[in-house]
């Protein structure tokens, strides 16, 4: 009985985990950011606000949520930062959708 017990919390942990990464990523606006990641691998945030027409305070917003759930990560090049989507899973969701 406690391997059925063991395996259906490790089953809701596993689940828990890839709600929260689908969580973050169903605002269309990270959607749409991750995508331009993906197909350019990386970009700063003036680039990504040229291609988006928004504000860069509010594409920063998104990927500060974005850098939180792990999902991408921000290098710093000089006064730039690059920012890249590092999880696999992320990734392979978005392709998944496109």
């Amino acid at each position: 009985m406690n391997k059925i017990n063991d395996k259906f919390l490790l089953e809701l942990e596993e689940t828990n985990r890839c709600a929260e990464l689908l969580k973050v990523m169903a605002h269309p606006m990270r959607l749409c950011i991750m995508r331009g990641l993906i197909f350019v691998g990386s970009c700063n945030v003036s680039h990504m606000q040229e291609h988006l027409q928004i504000p860069q305070s509010t594409i920063s917003q998104h990927l500060a949520k974005l850098r939180a759930a792990g999902v991408v990560e921000g290098v710093r090049d000089g006064v730039e930062v690059h920012y890249r989507v590092i999880s696999d899973e992320a990734e392979r969701v978005v392709r998944a959708l496109f």
